[in-house]
């Protein structure tokens, strides 16, 4: 496929000292079908009037809900991917996302938890009797939400009060909420517009055992009315800080009767009599297995974080490689880009977007492997390695992305200076649609937990078991050589040496390893206190298992990276640029962790601080004259984009005017102009006499 030339304009001065070709760098990416994938979507949605929108237009929640609505209607009839294709790619199906997610992540919310969380799970739950539930959310004849989280609880799943009691005189489960606490809450889809709940209650069978959360189809309204059926109380949430065009609710459940059948029971079922039959010795497995497509969703919102970053660093790129303030004389103004400062600012964010693509790509890759595994019903203990390490990845590739992304559209926003607070150039949108990536399906600080939990697990079984510590993604599998790895140091001595980016994979997995350690001693030094274990762990979080989550992360995603920039298909004139995005990525990151090395003694004196800084500055030095053209790879089109101040052809200026200009009521006088023109105050007439 032939990629189209960028419109001339202020940013080809740029773009003509770039280093490398754009577009075989999209092309190595994206490859030709992905390629003409996008551009099919993102022409399909700029030429259907439907999707037409102003630049920070301002519009009502409820027109924002109908809007969305109008649109996800409309993605059922393009139907962009079909089951087959998505079957021979699934890569297609994020890609997919993306595209939709680049023009707004509230209509892939809303498609996206009826097809895939509320289909999805009861395809990957449920069994055969339930075939119906997952062909009416195809044409839309239901329109289904997962109602897992209440108002009083969240990241504590196991504690969700909602029970679903069996009754076999009827063969009927009774769904109830025992108090307004147990509500279900943050569902999105439900506010308005579901039909049909994923509800996860607690089971009790007849001989009132408690047999723990399980998930029930639940049917929450009339889909020729779409009001509430009896028993359910079902309504909306209210406006939220971004993503208005999802309608998040709430719902009560008072005696609801379902059919023993919308039990989705693929880790547990009741039979007619009332009897609980499980294929699941251990509780804690069925209810890990029971919560697995939560994995998924974490990976996923890993990529949504990174699509957010792509889209405020095109912005904030071009737009300083075209704003002009000051320079070196009185009659000379040069682009802010020019500056070390902006450089600094902004370049690392841009080796993060790089880095983060291929981590993303490659963590989902991993997924689809251990998904495959599970559908083929694979029980060897390999399949369950793959399990916990996915497991551990996602919990923390999640707040890796969203916080990389959170703190990269700030600093985005605050580098385009006034410009960036104005509405129309969608840096502030950005900030507050990706802010919930930081917290649903798992508070980011909770997550990591997880990850640590993992990583101690390997290291207790290798030190009291003598247990080898390795994976099937092989994430860990340094770790078991980590007496040898603590006792190096760090031996760079020059700039040219930093640039490797050896330097800080090396240094990450001392980091690791140290962390390891510290974190082991910490939790030992607790139990000795006689604190007992939730204690014990609650008291070893801060400076050591976060520490050690964060670390474990972040050398995930730069040793992949590595790995491209060394790996024999990557095109010889791309390795380079990519390499200098690799150092800089890891050296960047690695700085926060400066004062855990030289606690640790790897770094010692004033050269390795030094070195590390000298080599970030450089590096963005370097990279100055390839960040625009690093920026065409990763921007949509413009009108998906819709930000006037980063349109391709960097006409800055003119293209914001006109933005402007054609706001609504821009030259208009206020309708309430009398209030301004007539009975002006009497200074003083309110001032208490007393």
């Amino acid at each position: 496929m032939e990629v189209v030339d960028l419109p001339n304009g202020p940013l080809d001065a740029y773009r003509s000292k770039a280093s490398f070709s754009w577009k075989e760098m999209l092309h190595f990416i994206e490859g030709e079908e992905i390629l003409q994938f996008k551009q099919h979507v993102f022409k399909t949605l700029e030429n259907d009037p439907l999707f037409a929108r102003q630049p920070g237009e301002d519009i009502s929640v409820e027109k924002k809900r109908e809007l969305n609505f109008l649109r996800v209607k409309q993605l059922f009839r393009y139907n962009f991917l079909t089951k087959e294709e998505m079957m021979a790619n699934p890569w297609k199906a994020v890609i997919l996302e993306d595209c939709l997610g680049m023009y707004d992540w509230a209509m892939v919310a809303k498609y996206g938890l009826n097809k895939g969380m509320f289909g999805g799970t009861i395809a990957s739950s449920g069994s055969e009797r339930h075939g119906k539930y997952v062909k009416d959310t195809e044409d839309m004849a239901t329109f289904g939400c997962f109602a897992l989280t209440e108002l009083s609880h969240g990241s504590n799943t196991r504690a969700m009060r909602t029970t679903a009691t069996y009754d076999p005189s009827s063969q009927e489960f009774i769904i109830s909420s025992p108090d307004f606490e147990a509500a279900k809450f943050w569902v999105g889809n439900m506010g308005k517009t579901a039909t049909h709940a994923i509800v996860f209650a607690q089971l009790y069978t007849p001989d009132q055992i408690c047999r723990g959360l399980h998930s029930f189809i639940v049917q929450v309204r009339d889909p020729k009315t779409l009001l509430a059926l009896p028993g359910v109380l079902v309504g909306d949430m209210g406006k939220k800080l971004g993503q208005n065009g999802l309608d998040n609710g709430f719902a009560m459940f008072h005696n609801v009767r379902i059919p023993r059948e919308n039990l989705l029971n693929r880790t547990g079922d009741v039979t007619p009599e009332g009897y609980y039959v499980t294929p699941f010795k251990d509780p804690n497995k069925r209810f890990g297995a029971s919560l697995g497509a939560l994995s998924g969703g974490r990976i996923y919102i890993t990529r949504m974080a990174l699509i957010n970053l792509k889209l405020a660093v095109t912005v904030a790129i071009r737009f300083s490689a075209t704003r002009k303030q000051f320079g070196p004389s009185d009659t000379e103004e040069i682009p802010v880009l020019e500056y070390q400062l902006q450089q600094w600012r902004l370049i690392p964010y841009l080796a993060a977007a790089y880095a983060l693509e291929h981590f993303s790509k490659t963590i989902f890759m991993n997924f689809v492997e251990f998904q495959i595994g599970q559908m083929m019903r694979d029980k060897s203990d390999r399949q369950a390695e793959m399990g916990r390490e996915i497991h551990a990845i996602g919990c923390a590739s999640k707040p890796l992305g969203s916080w990389m992304a959170q703190r990269g559209i700030q600093e985005c926003r605050e580098a385009c200076g006034g410009h960036g607070y104005l509405a129309m150039n969608r840096l502030g949108e950005l900030r507050d649609d990706n802010d919930p990536n930081c917290t649903y399906e798992g508070d980011n600080n909770v997550l990591l937990q997880q990850t640590s939990n993992y990583l101690l697990s390997l290291f207790h079984a290798k030190l009291h078991k003598g247990v080898r510590i390795q994976s099937p993604f092989h994430t860990v599998d340094f770790l078991e050589n980590h007496a040898k790895v603590l006792e190096s140091k760090f031996t760079a001595t020059t700039i040219e040496d930093c640039m490797d980016p050896e330097v800080p994979l090396a240094a990450y997995m001392w980091l690791i390893c140290f962390l390891l350690e510290e974190s082991q001693k910490r939790l030992e030094h607790q139990r000795a206190l006689g604190k007992d274990e939730f204690e014990a762990r609650n008291n070893s979080q801060v400076y050591y298992c976060r520490s050690l989550a964060i670390t474990y992360i972040e050398h995930c995603c730069l040793q992949r990276f590595y790995q491209l920039t060394t790996d024999q298909d990557t095109p010889t004139g791309l390795k380079p640029v990519l390499r200098k995005l690799c150092a800089l990525y890891g050296l960047w990151s690695l700085s926060n962790h400066m004062a855990t090395l030289f606690q640790g003694n790897y770094m010692s004196g004033r050269k390795p601080a030094e070195l590390v800084q000298l080599t970030i500055l450089r590096l963005c030095s370097e990279l100055k004259n390839d960040a625009v053209a690093l920026v065409d790879v990763l921007a949509p089109t413009d009108f998906i984009l819709n930000s006037p101040i980063a349109n391709a052809d960097g006409e800055l200026y003119k293209n914001l005017w006109s933005a402007v200009m054609q706001g609504s009521q821009v030259l208009e006088r206020p309708s309430w102009w009398l209030e301004f023109c007539s009975n002006k105050p009497v200074v003083g007439s309110l001032h208490s006499k007393l």
